[in-house]
C-alpha cells in the first residue's frame, strides 16, 4: 500500500487520514500500487476521501501508479 496515508485512502478510512494529515504526512507521496492517495481514493470511489485530499492540497496532475492520474483512476 505504500505510505500509511495511501493505505488509509485505499481503505476509505477518513478518520485515520485526518489524523495522518494532522501529523504532516506528504499528501502526494508516490510509489504504491494505486499511486498517490488521491488516485487510490478516486479508483475506489471514496468521494469523501477525495474531497479531504483536495482540501489539503493534493496534486491532481501527479502521474504514476497503475492509472497515471487521479482522473484516469476515477474513470477506470
Amino acid at each position: 500500500y505504500g505510505s500509511a496515508l495511501q493505505a488509509a485512502s485505499y481503505r476509505g478510512s477518513i478518520a485515520i487520514m485526518r489524523l495522518i494529515l494532522e501529523h504532516g504526512a506528504n499528501i502526494n507521496t508516490q510509489g504504491a500500487k494505486y499511486g498517490p492517495a488521491l488516485q487510490a481514493a478516486s479508483y475506489f470511489g471514496h468521494l469523501d476521501v477525495v474531497q479531504l485530499l483536495l482540501d489539503h492540497g493534493a496534486n491532481i496532475n501527479v502521474q504514476c501508479g497503475k492509472f497515471g492520474t487521479a482522473l484516469s483512476a476515477a474513470h477506470a
